[in-house]
């Protein structure tokens, strides 16, 4: 078809990574929220919560995001044809699969993030600091933002930087199916899929998305680790 194969998949790499970024920071502003406010009030507040967290980890995360776009479909496709502001013009640039996939990140995938905070700061609200602010007059909100949450950093950064590869995955799976990035847009996903169907003639254009894809994982696997290391307050002498 006469197109350049490298600038696809550069063009489809900024893509993934952007879905996987917007995800990730939806699910850490999500999951950080609820997770600290469950940890830090504790008792029925805490129960109620987390059984909450519980029916959500339930739900089959693929078959939402199958419904979603059945439903969201004609009334996004309305919108972007009536719609004259810039907002609607980006989001018809996006296409109902991708809002699809970030409304069902907002919706489930933060619960492992809350969890993991809740445990941290059912920790650290023990400590001396966190006492010593309550004694000042400190309020919850201030306690939250100011001590625990930064303490939690390590954890935030490592789930956040795990979470990338993960809505990466979910993408470039429901692109591969055909229920993720739509034309004009591209992503490695898309791309391995086209690939398949020459497989047999041109298997380098299923194989090369497929190394980007996993070389991208490992990328950002090591760089939340160091993250981790370097932002840590409990790691700094």
């Amino acid at each position: 078809l006469g197109r350049d194969l490298l600038v696809r998949i550069l063009y489809g790499s900024r893509v993934s990574l952007t879905i996987g970024v917007v995800a990730s920071l939806i699910v850490l502003l999500i999951g950080s929220f609820y997770g600290s406010i469950a940890g830090y009030r504790g008792g029925k507040t805490d129960a109620i919560m987390m059984r909450i967290v519980d029916i959500i980890y339930s739900v089959p995360e693929i078959l939402v995001v199958l419904l979603l776009q059945v439903v969201l479909s004609e009334p996004l496709k309305d919108w972007f044809s009536k719609s004259t502001s810039a907002f609607a013009k980006n989001m018809s640039t996006l296409g109902a699969g991708l809002i699809s996939i970030f409304i069902t990140f907002g919706i489930l995938y933060w619960v492992s993030m809350a969890r993991i905070i809740r445990g941290q700061v059912l920790m650290l609200k023990q400590q001396e600091y966190v006492t010593a602010a309550k004694a000042i007059g400190a309020n919850s909100s201030h306690i939250i933002r100011k001590h625990l949450l930064p303490n939690c950093v390590g954890q935030l950064i490592v789930t956040t930087c795990l979470q990338i590869p993960s809505a990466i995955f979910l993408e470039s799976f429901l692109s591969f199916l055909g229920l993720g990035v739509s034309a004009p847009l591209a992503s490695l996903g898309s791309l391995a899929s086209d690939g398949l169907k020459g497989i047999y003639s041109y298997t380098y254009r299923l194989v090369i998305p497929a190394v980007v894809l996993s070389v991208m994982i490992l990328a950002l696997n090591l760089f939340g680790d160091g993250l981790r290391d370097a932002l840590d307050p409990r790691l700094k002498k």
